[in-house]
């Protein structure tokens, strides 16, 4: 099927891009059709409900808390649940894989590399209606992705509603341009987070079901717990060059599937 509205085969994608490199993140707008919406937000919910299964997917559940400091590590399946913070691998679904390897995404990946394009992650984030996980300042990288270089870039689809109340994407404009708060990434200490005044420097980027971000993987976010009646669930694809490379020494590198094949 065509996930995507029509108005995105006109996207500008150099001037997204130009904004990504300058702030950190660029709005594409809206870039799912209503089908594309209805198509993967139904997907989402069979898959965290059980009713579609596939060996080695990954899935972890929201704390009752709220809190990321409370979140279980390593349960992944606990039944089926609509209180799922994360689903992982969505390239094993033959419908998610479909739309991340949709035509949109390929000019935005073409534009940045001209070999070929692998997938680091595919992921489903969902906050359900009054719920969900207050996810800290954090950065996508680091040592703790165990990649031999940067990745490409990543791509942020909302399938519902991302008001401020549901825990919208935060940003700190232009905070890439820093690097990496620490060698391993992820999370960002408090104490750099207060010299750095991320509170006094940071946006709210709200969003429509259908409209995508692209996020530099280096540029500090975090979102909020959801307070309204409705679910918050976007999708996240991050992409590689081809060459990339997996460096973790403690089990068996990984290997990224190619989304889109290097041009003859």
């Amino acid at each position: 099927m065509n996930f995507l509205a029509e108005q995105a085969s006109a996207l500008d994608v150099k001037a997204a891009l130009a904004a990504l490199a300058e702030s950190g993140f660029a709005r594409l707008g809206r870039v799912l059709s209503d089908e594309g919406i209805t198509t993967l937000a139904a997907r989402a919910e069979d898959l965290m409900l059980g009713r579609v299964v596939h060996e080695g997917l990954f899935f972890q559940h929201d704390a009752e808390s709220g809190r990321y400091e409370d979140l279980e590590r390593g349960k992944g399946w606990v039944g089926p649940s609509i209180h799922y913070r994360k689903l992982e691998k969505l390239e094993k679904d033959p419908i998610f894989r479909a739309f991340l390897g949709n035509p949109l995404f390929e000019r935005i990946t073409r534009a940045l590399s001209d070999g070929a394009i692998t997938l680091y992650r595919a992921v489903l984030f969902n906050k359900a209606a009054q719920a969900g996980t207050a996810l800290p300042w954090h950065q996508d990288g680091g040592s703790f992705w165990g990649l031999d270089r940067a990745p490409l870039v990543q791509i942020w689809t909302a399938l519902d509603d991302a008001p401020v109340e549901a825990g919208c994407v935060e940003i700190v404009p232009r905070s890439h341009h820093g690097g990496l708060a620490t060698p391993l990434g992820g999370v960002i200490p408090a104490e750099v987070v207060r010299a750095a005044e991320a509170e006094a420097r940071s946006v709210l980027v709200p969003a429509r079901a259908g409209d995508a971000l692209l996020i530099h993987n280096d540029v500090w976010h975090r979102s909020g717990i959801n307070t309204t009646g409705k679910p918050r669930r976007a999708v996240t694809v991050c992409y590689l060059h081809g060459e990339t490379r997996c460096v973790r020494k403690r089990r068996a590198p990984r290997r990224f599937e190619t989304v889109f094949e290097a041009p003859r």
